[in-house]
């Protein structure tokens, strides 16, 4: 296109026009104007990042930016690192594989249970066991898992060119409460599809209460157990898929209980944050 203009005048231009956001230059490819909207959108989010705790998020992109400068890149390898790296967490991002090991596979189902619905890719329980064969099949994905079991996942997940990522646990402070007001020489019950999970209520019980409580546990696949533990407790604590067996059980055997218990089930098993946090690792908050 003929403008009658000099050359720098016209170069001196388009640096200004770059230097206001209004167009960006690609090397070797040539001279662009910016989608506007796009740049509305990264300053609202800029923006709400701050919010969140992070003061200045250009400064921080820019410090990471130098810093493979430093280590000898060039900004074009610089911008293909970036982009490589985005587009491998997108890409693992196509699915989740929850994974424990099989003696503790309630945990998965637990954490399964709570991640689908809020969570628009396929989620998979795969025991820890079953992992390796599963990700020779497909090595897309992201392996999740609580902070117990993260450090074999990751080894077996970077393995397979995958990412393995802890959710975090529900501090339980509703049942925490419930525990520390109960009278001393009370009998309460846990009941869960997680043999951990009972591990650790039995430690955490009796760090609380020393032994002033009668503690029973139970999974709601044995009957038998179950139904000692309802005719024994007066208060018991479940998770969200041993509340229906429980239910099911004080109907069928209420003939058999002097006192029906007080059922209490934790809605949560991980904690408010966590699920808004791994939708931002595997890219799908925008």
């Amino acid at each position: 296109m003929q403008t009658g203009l000099h050359r720098n005048t016209i170069s001196k231009v388009y640096r200004q026009l770059e230097t206001d956001g209004v167009v960006e230059a690609i090397a070797g490819s040539g001279i662009y104007v910016r989608d506007q909207q796009k740049q509305k959108d990264l300053r609202s989010s800029s923006h709400s990042i701050r919010k969140k705790g992070i003061k200045d998020i250009d400064h921080e992109v820019r410090k990471s930016i130098d810093e493979l400068l430093n280590a000898g890149c060039t900004l074009q390898q610089t911008r293909e690192l970036f982009t490589r790296e985005i587009d491998w967490r997108l890409r693992c991002g196509a699915r989740l594989l929850v994974s424990t090991p099989r003696e503790d596979i309630g945990a998965s189902l637990l954490i399964a249970e709570e991640l689908a619905p809020h969570l628009d890719v396929p989620v998979e329980v795969v025991p820890m066991e079953e992992l390796e064969s599963v990700l020779e099949s497909s090595s897309k994905g992201t392996v999740v898992t609580s902070r117990y079991f993260l450090q074999p996942l990751e080894e077996l997940a970077k393995r397979h060119q995958v990412r393995a990522v802890a959710v975090d646990l529900s501090d339980f402070q509703k049942e925490l409460t419930i525990l520390k007001k109960l009278r001393s020489g009370s009998c309460v019950g846990i009941v869960s599809i997680s043999p951990g999970i009972l591990r650790a209520a039995e430690v955490i019980l009796h760090s609380m209460r020393g032994n002033e409580l009668l503690l029973m546990t139970a999974n709601p696949d044995v009957g038998s157990r179950l139904i000692a533990l309802l005719r024994a407790a007066s208060h018991v604590i479940c998770d969200s898929p041993s509340l229906p067996v429980i239910e099911h059980t004080l109907r069928q055997n209420r003939s058999q209980l002097m006192r029906m218990p007080q059922i209490h089930c934790a809605q949560k098993y991980l904690s408010d944050s966590t699920i808004e946090e791994l939708s931002k690792e595997i890219g799908l908050l925008e």
